[in-house]
């Protein structure tokens, strides 16, 4: 009797395809971090984190399978060559551990990645994909009339504390310069004349 694997294999297919082209996007987020897969950086809240490559590869892996178990011996594959003789438990733990530090997140009580006992680990966080960074659509977008970039009034605040700057300060200019004229007239006005006598 032979097997009908055709149908036990299309809705792995079919989900890993959907996953391939949602990581083909530059940008992920979830929660207050932002992958950036083209510069391979990891940001929470526009501040850069500094993770291995290792680290980095085991968040793109739980980011590729979230919701679904990523086994150690996936991670041992993904992250070492078949012939390197390590401890692999021992170094899944540490980079596993490495990218909880990184995220704030505790194996105790975790918010983004759960350890699955004797099987690996799971992501908890729905990421979402997309082309725009969230800098930039939070600060410009594009004018349709002239194709220029057309300034939001989160942009405009370094400017306008700018020009309050200059203007404190030439206020504080023209004060200084009328206290001198005052002080000036103030002196000639009673300064004894030179041919005066006093009597």
């Amino acid at each position: 009797m032979a097997l009908n694997l055709s149908t036990t294999l299309e809705p792995e297919i079919g989900a890993g395809t959907g996953r391939a082209a949602t990581l083909n996007t530059r940008y992920i987020r979830f929660g207050p971090f932002q992958v950036d897969q083209q510069r391979q950086e990891v940001c929470r809240n526009g501040s850069r984190l500094k993770l291995q490559g290792k680290v980095y590869q085991v968040l793109l892996a739980l980011i590729e399978k979230q919701g679904d178990v990523v086994t150690r011996e996936e991670l041992r594959f993904r992250l070492w060559p078949a012939d390197t003789h390590v401890n692999y438990d021992a170094n899944v733990n540490t980079t596993v551990n490495k990218l909880r530090q990184a995220l704030s997140d505790s194996s105790d009580k975790p918010l983004y990645i759960e350890t699955i006992p004797r099987k690996g680990y799971c992501l908890l966080v729905q990421p979402e994909f997309t082309d725009v960074p969230v800098a930039v659509t939070a600060q410009s977008m594009v004018s349709a009339s002239n194709g220029k970039p057309h300034a939001s009034g989160v942009a405009e605040a370094p400017k306008m504390d700018l020009w309050i700057t200059l203007g404190v300060i030439g206020l504080i200019l023209a004060g200084m310069l009328l206290g001198a004229g005052i002080a000036k007239l103030w002196i000639s006005h009673f300064a004894p004349t030179p041919g005066g006598l006093w009597l």
